[in-house]
């Protein structure tokens, strides 16, 4: 495993040749491994590279086979790692064309060499393909070989060409509808609620060959040292992909898999890998710089500006239930097909077929109490997802969840709950687990999270902002196990996926210390400039206040997005233009304000320098924690971003490295704007993970001693290495610093040295004063 990666995002904007030309600063930073996003064929423009079109070919925007090779070199030249996102679950298809396999899926249907590729519902009927703007195919026309619809083609297979488009249309393997009937009718399963991502069928040993042919041919040449694999739960058996691609790579490639885990969830202890991508320690690490007194003023304040008090929970079933009944009716509408009979009922879900016409995937006529059965289960799981047999007790929770919301379903509960145990292989079990996680990603994350906004710092991707941050006693004990049962996994702060980035997480986490000076504010500025829904107006004004300086462009980008995921005053499938025109409207009329624009500044002056601080500790824990850490590209300077694509604007990579060869020569910056101190803590402290790994061993809490005790956290990797942080910092000033707290160190007196301030601690209990006296993280030493 590295020591430690650096994620660079790929696109025709950054390619193989501009990440080259950055390994000399990576190297110099003290990065372990560079982390690319995935590297194969994507849709034209794309800046993820999540929509593969073509896994047989690298992509050719961000450079080719042969810029991909340069760039290889350049990371071996300087003794660098490789590590390489993938996508199994799924491939783009928004332009058919540009997809060969599902071109020739949608030409010839069942007889395509690659018909099982995609996890179609054949018995359905033709393929159903959410284009069309309304119900009309007037629109449609015949060109060449081709099908158009405006600026969309499509092919017609072979000999059905003649006649008006219309009728030429009704003979394909595929059918043009409104794109509104893909969330209910859609028969192919696709990644969440995108029609535009088809699902891939990884575990027919074939097409797992066929997919990851040319990334395990990468591997066999050496060009990459390890592997990330993106959304396992969408797969159908994850466990036996996790085995298949690790008989593949061999014993010694490092093997991460993007599971979101919940609080004290683990991974299966049947996968062979290595780790996670992260989430769970993003959770504990920013957590323990919450404060807990701060939960019940800021939670009035949620009540009182909302007029509702609901629990998370709560929350999150109501909308867990709204997008499994909205946009994930097709999947629910699938699986209740394939439901036995529940005892003494009239009609099961599992009823023959005749015709198109009367298919449960096409017509949602499967009982309607099954279907209801089916939702209410998928909403009940505590996590996203089970891997039956693994797994089995979370799988009888969401049962016993789905029973006391809708007692009446009890029968039906237990037919899909006995059937599952009764195979837990089978189709119903297998799309039962794919599906929960579904509904879990959409309704909690991309709903719920946009709705209760009683503190958005901990509403983020693997967080439950029920808990009201981490107990020092819980960060230590998850650290502790991190360091004796997962030391190779990864752990980050930011990712392309974040609601918000970690900085900004740091800064609205000093709101926690000062509950009251915030409920004075919000109500004011909320009255002055109202927003169309008032949980919305929580959501903005934090993030305003976490993300500033922010322009009204980039401000109005993130609030329609996230009022959209909301689904409370509009969506994305139901937008509401007077909704959306005041929401985009609002940044400009808030930055616009002299006023008010003078009267945040002031309260964000009032923030940032705690913030600052969070930032930095959250940055020390993290890096010389347990596990691999991630840094995100750009965030080793302070960098304040909302959700994507906020967080994948271009990085200004001149002043990182113009700012690091000033620290080289001997610059202590100050702890300011400039993000100077950040560059300097995560340079320090990934240059020792690099340069003495032997050092980052073991894990035990070190606990501070004296009146300001609670505002440290420190740990203790080995004999020779500490790092201790500052928490609460607020609190911290007001009751006048550190005093005559000290910091007990391991073992005998002996010399230590701050590779952050480049001085000397002497002493077995030196003063937290002394030892935080120049920045408010340290990270100790002993010489080798």
């Amino acid at each position: 495993m590295p020591s430690s990666t650096y994620r660079l995002q790929f696109s025709k904007d950054t390619t193989f040749d501009d990440a080259a030309g950055l390994v000399p600063y990576l190297d110099a930073l003290g990065i372990g491994a560079l982390y690319a996003s995935p590297l194969l064929e994507s849709g034209a423009g794309s800046n993820h590279g999540y929509d593969v079109v073509d896994p047989t070919r690298v992509s050719a925007e961000r450079g080719g086979e042969e810029g991909r090779r340069r760039l290889v070199d350049a990371v071996r030249e300087r003794g660098l790692g490789f590590v390489l996102d993938i996508v199994p679950n799924h491939v783009g298809v928004e332009v058919a064309k540009a997809n060969p396999w599902w071109w020739d899926v949608l030409r010839l249907g069942r007889s395509s060499e690659h018909a099982a590729t995609f996890d179609v519902d054949w018995d359905a009927g033709p393929i159903l393909l959410p284009i069309l703007g309304d119900d009309s195919v007037a629109d449609l026309s015949v060109d060449g070989d081709e099908l158009r619809y405006f600026e969309h083609a499509f092919p017609i297979a072979p000999g059905t060409g003649d006649g008006t488009a219309q009728e030429v249309h009704e003979r394909q393997h595929y059918r043009l509808v409104n794109w509104r009937r893909g969330a209910a009718e859609l028969t192919y399963r696709r990644f969440f609620d995108v029609s535009t991502l088809a699902a891939v069928r990884v575990e027919i040993p074939e097409i797992f060959e066929r997919t990851h042919r040319e990334i395990l041919r990468w591997v066999d040449a050496g060009d990459v040292d390890g592997i990330r694999v993106d959304h396992p739960d969408g797969l159908s058996d994850p466990g036996a992909y996790m085995r298949r691609l690790r008989a593949a790579l061999g014993p010694d490639r490092w093997l991460l898999v993007e599971k979101i885990l919940g609080v004290g969830e683990q991974l299966p202890p049947s996968w062979p890998v290595d780790g996670t991508s992260g989430y769970e320690a993003l959770r504990e690490i920013g957590g323990v710089f919450v404060d807990p007194d701060g939960a019940g003023l800021l939670t009035q304040v949620a009540a009182e500006h909302t007029g509702v008090k609901q629990s998370l929970h709560a929350a999150e079933h109501d909308a867990r239930r709204e997008v499994a009944a909205t946009i994930l009716a097709a999947e629910v509408a699938r699986i209740a097909c394939l439901v036995p009979a529940a005892p003494g009922s009239q009609q099961g879900g599992s009823a023959p077929v005749q015709s198109e016409e009367s298919h449960p995937a096409v017509t949602g006529r499967a009982p309607e109490r099954v279907r209801d059965a089916v939702a209410e289960l998928l909403c009940g799981f505590p996590v996203y997802r089970s891997y039956l047999p693994e797994g089995r007790a979370s799988l009888d929770v969401a049962v016993s969840v789905a029973r006391a919301h809708r007692p009446d379903l009890a029968d039906e509960l237990a037919a899909i709950h006995a059937a599952m145990l009764a195979e837990p292989g089978g189709e119903l079990a297998t799309r039962v687990q794919q599906t929960s996680g579904m509904v879990m990603a959409k309704g909690v994350e991309d709903t719920a999270f946009y709705r209760w906004n009683r503190m958005v710092a901990l509403n983020e991707v693997g967080g439950d902002p029920s808990r009201f941050g981490v107990p020092p006693e819980e960060f230590h004990t998850a650290l502790a196990c991190r360091a004796a049962s997962w030391p190779a996994t990864m752990t980050t702060l930011s990712t392309h996926d974040a609601k918000r980035s970690e900085d900004v997480r740091a800064r609205l986490a000093v709101l926690a210390e000062i509950p009251a000076e915030w409920a004075d504010l919000l109500p004011r500025w909320a009255a002055r400039h109202p927003l169309p829904d008032p949980s919305l107006e929580l959501l903005a004004w934090q993030n305003l206040v976490g993300a500033w300086p922010i322009s009204a462009e980039r401000m109005a980008a993130y609030l329609g997005k996230a009022a959209k995921e909301a689904k409370r005053v509009t969506s994305h499938v139901d937008a509401v233009a007077e909704v959306d025109e005041a929401v985009a409207a609002w940044p400009a009329a808030v930055l616009g304000d002299a006023e008010l624009v003078t009267e945040i500044e002031e309260f964000v002056e009032r923030i940032a320098g705690p913030g600052r601080a969070n930032s930095l500790g959250q940055k020390l824990l993290q890096i010389a924690g347990p596990g691999v850490p991630d840094v995100y590209q750009g965030t080793e300077l302070f960098e304040y971003s909302l959700v994507d694509p906020d967080n994948r604007r271009p990085v200004d990579w001149a002043a990182r490295r113009e700012l690091l060869t000033r620290l080289d020569d001997g610059f202590l910056p100050d702890v300011d704007a400039s993000g100077a101190a950040k560059l300097l803590v995560t340079a320090a402290a990934l240059r020792l993970r690099r340069f003495r790994p032997e050092v980052f061993d073991g894990y035990r809490a070190l606990p501070a001693e004296g009146p300001a005790a609670r505002h440290a956290v420190a740990f203790q990797r080995s004999p020779s290495l500490v790092a201790v942080a500052t928490r609460l910092p607020v609190g911290l000033a007001a009751r006048g610093g550190w005093g005559d707290s000290v910091l007990p160190l391991p073992g005998a007196a002996a010399d230590w040295h701050d590779v952050i301030s480049d001085t000397a601690v002497d002493g077995s209990a030196p003063r937290l004063a002394d030892v935080l006296g120049r920045y408010p993280v340290a990270l100790l030493v002993r010489p080798a």
